[in-house]
C-alpha cells in the first residue's frame, strides 16, 4: 500500500522531530518534507529518499524507527512481533525476580536466556550509566556511561538466579574489559549487576569459582555492580534473534567458536595444571 503525501509527511515530521533520528538521517528527511510540500510528487521523493538511505539499509545501520520507516517506503512489511513493554513487569513478587547482565551486545544475550524454562520476559537496553533516557546511537558512542544489557524477569520456582549467573559465564570472555568479540568499546564490558545482598553473594561465590577453577589465564575482570535506572532500547532492537535469524545466526556462530577455543585452551590449562601439582 502506497503512502498518501498526507501520510508521509506525518511519518517524517515524526522522524525529524525524534531525538533517536541521526543529525544525517534528519538532513535527509527534512530534505523530503521540504520537497514533498513543494511538488507534492509522493512516488518520486520517497523514491529519491530511499536512494539515500540505501546505503545504510542494507548494512541495517539506519537508527529502529528510520528503518521502520525505509521498509513503508518500500511497501515492504514493517516488523509484526513487536515487543509488549507493558508486559514485562513482575506480577507475582513471591515468585519472581529480576536479573541484569551486561555481556556485550544485547542482540546476543536475549536467546541464551529467553528460551530457558523458567524465563517469563527479557528486555534490552542500558544501564549503569549517568544519562537518563539515552539514545541508541549516544550509547554506541560511548558518551553516557551505560552498557548494553539484558533485564530478565524469572520465575523462582522453576529457575534460580545462580542457574542465570552460572548461565552468564558461559556466554562472555570474562577477561575482556574492552568490551566483548566484535563488539569493542567500554559500553560492551562484562557487568552482572545485582539488585539485593542475596544476589550479591551469589555473584561474587560464582566469579570466586571462575577465578579459583585457573581456567584463564588473563585476570577476571568482570564487575559486579548494584542495578540502577534500566533504559529500554526501542523495539527496533528487541529480541533481535527473532527479527533477523540470518544476521544472528552468524554473529552467534563467530562468539560460539571463540568460546570454544577459549574453554579448550582453558581445559588444556587446568590439566597441565593438575599435572604439575
Amino acid at each position: 500500500m502506497e503512502l498518501t503525501k498526507e501520510e508521509a509527511l506525518r511519518e517524517i515530521y515524526n522522524l525529524i522531530i525524534n531525538k533517536g533520528t541521526r543529525d544525517w538521517e534528519r538532513s535527509v528527511l527534512t530534505t523530503t518534507k521540504d520537497e514533498l510540500e513543494v511538488d507534492g510528487n509522493v512516488k518520486a521523493q520517497l523514491a529519491k529518499l530511499e536512494e539515500k538511505l540505501r546505503p545504510l539499509a542494507v548494512r541495517d545501520n539506519l537508527t529502529g524507527d528510520v528503518a521502520d520507516f525505509y521498509l513503508k517506503i518500500l511497501g515492504e512489511p514493517v516488523e509484526e512481533e513487536r515487543f509488549d513493554f507493558s508486559k514485562h513487569v513482575i506480577e507475582d513478587f513471591n515468585h519472581q525476580d529480576y536479573a541484569v547482565f551486561g555481556g556485550g551486545c544485547f542482540w546476543c544475550m536475549v536467546e541464551p536466556f529467553e528460551t530457558k524454562d523458567g524465563i517469563d520476559s527479557v528486555l534490552s537496553g542500558f544501564t549503569g550509566g549517568h544519562t537518563p533516557h539515552p539514545s541508541y546511537d549516544q550509547v554506541l558512542g560511548g558518551f553516557t556511561g551505560h552498557v548494553e544489557a539484558v533485564e530478565i524477569i524469572f520465575d523462582t520456582r522453576i529457575i534460580s538466579y545462580k542457574e542465570l549467573v552460572d548461565l552468564y559465564w558461559q556466554l562472555i570472555d570474562p577477561t575482556d574489559e574492552a568490551g566483548q568479540f566484535q563488539d569493542r568499546g567500554y559500553q560492551y564490558r562484562p557487568i552482572i549487576f545485582v539488585r539485593n545482598e542475596q544476589q550479591r553473594q551469589t555473584a561474587e561465590e560464582s566469579k570466586q569459582k571462575v577465578i579459583n577453577s585457573g581456567r584463564y589465564k588473563q585476570p577476571i575482570v568482570t564487575e559486579i555492580q548494584p542495578t540502577s535506572a534500566f533504559w529500554p532500547v526501542e523495539n527496533h532492537y528487541q529480541q533481535f534473534y527473532k527479527k533477523h535469524p540470518k544476521r544472528y545466526k552468524r554473529i552467534k556462530r563467530y562468539r560460539q567458536r571463540f568460546l570454544l577455543y577459549q574453554y579448550l585452551k582453558g581445559e588444556v590449562r587446568m590439566r597441565w595444571n593438575k599435572a604439575k601439582n
